[in-house]
């Protein structure tokens, strides 16, 4: 018999198990790009049953909806069978309310960049999700301590940054946070090579390794255009070509979206406290003015 525990006003499952090896069961609140990106490697090479979590049901279809996009994708180029495909799909499923995920063994946040609603969502998840149960955020730059303090369990709580497009890249950067135990990285680690991941680990420092480094190389470039250096094509080039790397830091920025882009700069700039972390003029209003890049259909480059 399932057993319950009052918190607040809510009955949380009761468990008394760790996880020693990867969970057997998903969620990922955010029904955007990551977030979907997070749901299609957890179903597709982990074989897990997950659920996205997202306030709008619109989200949640359209995720839905990519998933089988890039299923059907993949079918046409010999990569899955259409059984596995199937089977993979019947894996997803979408909620608008966090208390689907009350016996969910993992559960991983990729929602914007923002601190006020990731401790919401982190303080909901604390008491709707089973003890047992690890809260991971795939921020990019925020501090895991930090966001740990809105739970209950900071043992429980880890960085986990895929890179996007997560379906593609291989990489995931793990963060232990002041309180994070070594058993809670142990079934991290486990659950990223599920996914066919490349896991590293980097300190609890605001931008990690990923971001510390290639995020003021993204400004700077803002930086040369805004200051007429160069062109965007001829300072996309020149590193493209320069630097054997597959497209340039105004490409890339646009890639990822302005917006994010400047989140991240403006953590690194008020955390850290130094002034070669002041976010480009020409990024601020790029983002002021709406042009967030490829998601948007515009950004340093216009777009179909």
């Amino acid at each position: 018999k399932r057993m319950y525990r009052r918190v607040g006003s809510a009955l949380r499952p009761l468990s008394w198990r760790g996880l020693s090896t990867a969970p057997s069961s998903l969620g990922v609140i955010g029904g955007g790009q990551m977030g979907t990106g997070i749901a299609f490697v957890g179903a597709v090479h982990a074989k897990l049953p997950v659920i996205i979590v997202d306030t709008a049901e619109e989200k949640c279809q359209a995720s839905m909806k990519f998933c089988e996009k890039l299923l059907s994708k993949q079918i046409s180029k010999g990569k899955i069978s259409e059984e596995d495909s199937k089977a993979a799909l019947s894996r997803i499923s979408t909620s608008t309310e966090m208390k689907a995920l009350c016996e969910t063994d993992f559960v991983i946040e990729a929602v914007n960049e923002n601190m006020q609603l990731k401790d919401k969502i982190f303080a909901t998840l604390d008491d709707v999700c089973p003890e047992h149960a690890i809260l991971a955020t795939n921020t990019s730059s925020i501090s895991i301590t930090q966001i740990a303090a809105a739970t209950s369990r900071p043992d429980k709580v880890v960085g986990m940054h895929f890179m996007n497009p997560v379906p593609v890249m291989k990489l995931i950067e793990l963060i232990s946070g002041l309180r994070t135990s070594d058993e809670t990285m142990q079934t991290t680690r486990a659950l990223g090579e599920s996914m066919k991941k490349i896991t590293t680990v980097s300190k609890d420092i605001p931008g990690f390794i990923a971001n510390r480094i290639l995020m003021p190389y993204i400004n700077e470039a803002a930086f040369a255009l805004g200051e007429g250096i160069g062109t965007r094509e001829d300072i996309d080039t020149t590193m493209k070509l320069g630097t054997n790397v597959p497209m340039g830091p105004l490409t890339l920025a646009d890639f990822i979206g302005l917006d994010t882009c400047l989140a991240i700069m403006e953590v690194l700039h008020t955390e850290l406290g130094d002034s070669k972390y002041r976010p480009a003029p020409l990024l601020k209003n790029y983002v002021k003015a709406g042009l967030l890049g490829k998601k948007t259909g515009e950004g340093f480059y216009k777009y179909d």
